[in-house]
């Protein structure tokens, strides 16, 4: 299976995330802010990167998913957000601001993530 790295502030969002995808026989590492989750990247090498949007800074995820695309890196990356339902923003995919491959509403339901983590495997 794959390798994903889950990059959150929240270790209940880690923690639940990682025992559903590692049931599906994915090896799990995580991060907990953009910068060891940058660190990640490069150290691991994941196939899939499940991203935050906000973590020690409101666009935390949205900085990272740019600067992984600038510096080549086409990971798909699954982006979780709660900030349309606590500020009433909706965010999509977007080339130049959100360059990601899903974005999804948190709390997630673990079919759905499964099912667009699989996709995107596939893809690959």
């Amino acid at each position: 299976m794959a390798k994903i790295l889950i990059v959150d502030d929240d270790i209940d969002i880690q923690e639940s995330t990682r025992i559903c995808l590692e049931a599906e026989g994915h090896k799990v590492v995580t991060a907990g802010n953009r910068s060891d989750g940058m660190a990640a990247v490069v150290r691991e090498k994941p196939e899939l990167i499940v991203l935050d949007v906000m973590m020690e800074e409101a666009d935390d995820g949205f900085t990272m998913a740019q600067d992984l695309r600038r510096e080549g890196i086409k990971t798909p990356i699954i982006m979780l957000t709660g900030v349309s339902k606590a500020f009433g923003m909706n965010f999509g995919k977007d080339a130049a601001i959100v360059p990601v491959n899903e974005f999804l509403e948190k709390p997630v339901e673990p079919e759905l993530l499964k099912a667009k983590i699989n996709k995107l495997l596939q893809k690959k």
